[in-house]
């Protein structure tokens, strides 16, 4: 059966359990049938056997009489051959009766359902057949008095040995064929109108088949644009067309997963590109230096050796921050590393990074401002990388700021957040940089160079670890401007 579709397995089943119904059915039909029939020739026939007890001189006080009994039961068999009469003593055991000989299988009938008659229970009751070793039958009965004494039962089998073999053979000839043929045209009936209603049911999910084998032959843009030309109506509860939709909105983020990779793919590539030129650079000119203070040590003078040094040394510096972002990075979109929230006090974190970098302005006579409101409510955040934003940010505005320029840092209280802008008098990011700027390949090629190298991705990946992000801000009369937002201890 695991070779079958759906629909067969579904019609397989359907089918069976119709059958099934008919079937059961049918016997419940003839068993209630039967069941009425035997309740009504009992109703009717309640009263036969005290009529026949009343008015029939079966028996004096010497006992039995044969004649009367023989023509009795002559006079009935005749009258209504499917009754059978049994006469019966105190204790049940027959006394009496027109059956033939060897016909009787029985010599005792229980007394109880003759005393659930005579107390007048709920029809129908069964009592023994005197012709049967287990058959139970409808009955009538009543007691046998002379001078007032009981004396035994009149006992009338309604539906005897001649009914049975009457029935069996109209049910053999009429009545079984007719239910047979019966239960057959509804079961073709109910099966044909069933397997129209399973196809219709079904089609949808013919059709769902179909967009998933599309969806494996011609790509998910096919698949999602199908499921967008079909969607579902207010209130639709159709599970297929529910499941269909679901597919199709799964096809479309696969797509766009899918471009996604493809997009980091090629990101990657740049990448490796990129940082490969930007080590290739400084470690050309730090073997060169170095190989020049080998070559010519003897020659130089203590300037020049010096000077060569320092250049050196500034091209190692400039390798060792390079792969230190790189390994920064690395760790930050691994996902190993979870920001470990505190409460802290933001201005505080400004004047200490101000702290860091006093020498470094000086140095290029750039003044370092913080334009802090008052009472500002404590952040909820990881301090640590914290200041890693502050510092990379700080850091860039300091390279790309012009001399005798200032570089500030405003702190703003917005709803249940603490907004942070950091700006600077430069010469600001081109409109053409902007768009790819907290991206690997731009921030690794040209605009590396001009807006920052890694800090900025490393900013920008430290803040969507905390739910925030970081804006490029268009100010007149200032350069680049970045501003972000933390969540306070209130929210």
């Amino acid at each position: 059966m695991s070779r079958l579709s759906l629909t067969q397995r579904l019609s397989t089943v359907f089918a069976l359990l119709l059958l099934t119904c008919c079937g059961l059915s049918a016997y419940l039909q003839v068993r209630a049938n039967n069941q009425h029939e035997q309740e009504t020739v009992q109703r009717l026939s309640s009263g036969l056997a005290e009529h026949i007890a009343n008015h029939s001189e079966l028996m004096d006080v010497t006992g039995w009489k044969p004649e009367a009994v023989h023509a009795l039961f002559d006079q009935l068999m005749a009258v209504n051959p499917s009754v059978e009469v049994y006469l019966l003593d105190n204790n049940g055991r027959l006394a009496a009766s027109a059956a033939p000989r060897g016909h009787l299988r029985r010599e005792q009938v229980d007394i109880k359902p003759i005393k659930q008659l005579l107390a007048g229970e709920a029809l129908p009751i069964f009592g023994d057949d005197p012709r049967s070793a287990t058959a139970m039958k409808v009955f009538s009965a009543a007691p046998l008095r002379v001078n007032g004494q009981d004396k035994g039962y009149v006992y009338v089998v309604l539906l005897g040995e001649a009914h049975d073999a009457l029935a069996a053979d109209v049910a053999a000839s009429s009545v079984l064929r007719t239910t047979l043929w019966s239960m057959a045209v509804v079961a073709l009936l109910g099966l044909v109108a069933g397997l129209f209603a399973l196809r219709v049911i079904t089609r949808p999910l013919h059709s769902l088949t179909d967009t998933v084998r599309r969806f494996n032959t011609d790509g998910a843009d096919a698949v999602a644009a199908l499921a967008q030309a079909a969607p579902l109506r207010p209130g639709e509860r159709d599970e297929i067309a529910i499941l269909r939709q679901a597919f199709g909105q799964m096809a479309q983020r696969i797509t766009e997963q899918w471009r996604e990779l493809t997009q980091q793919d090629k990101q990657r590539r740049e990448m490796v590109a990129n940082i490969s030129h930007d080590l290739r650079t400084p470690l050309t000119s730090l073997h060169g230096y170095l190989e020049t203070l080998q070559v010519k040590a003897d020659t130089l003078s203590p300037e020049e050796r010096r000077r060569y040094l320092d250049i050196a040394l500034g091209q190692s510096r400039k390798v060792g921050r390079l792969a230190q972002e790189l390994f920064e990075l690395a760790r930050l979109e691994s996902g190993l590393v979870q920001p470990e929230k505190e409460s802290f006090s933001m201005p505080e974190l400004v004047q200490d990074v101000f702290q860091k970098f006093e020498l470094a302005a000086e140095a290029r006579q750039l003044v370092l401002h913080a334009d802090i409101a008052r009472d500002l409510p404590p952040v909820v955040a990881d301090l640590g990388m914290m200041e890693r934003v502050l510092t990379n940010l700080l850091d860039n505005a300091i390279k790309h700021s012009p001399h005798d320029t200032r570089i500030e840092v405003v702190l703003r209280q917005v709803n249940d957040t603490v907004a942070v802008r950091v700006s600077d008098q430069g010469p600001g990011i081109p409109m053409s940089q902007r768009e790819q700027l907290f991206k690997r390949p731009s921030s690794l090629s040209q605009a590396r160079r001009d807006s920052g190298g890694l800090g900025l991705i490393i900013v920008h990946r430290i803040l969507e670890l905390h739910h925030s992000t970081i804006v490029l801000m268009q100010e007149t009369g200032k350069g680049a401007v970045f501003e972000f937002s933390l969540g306070t201890s209130a929210a």
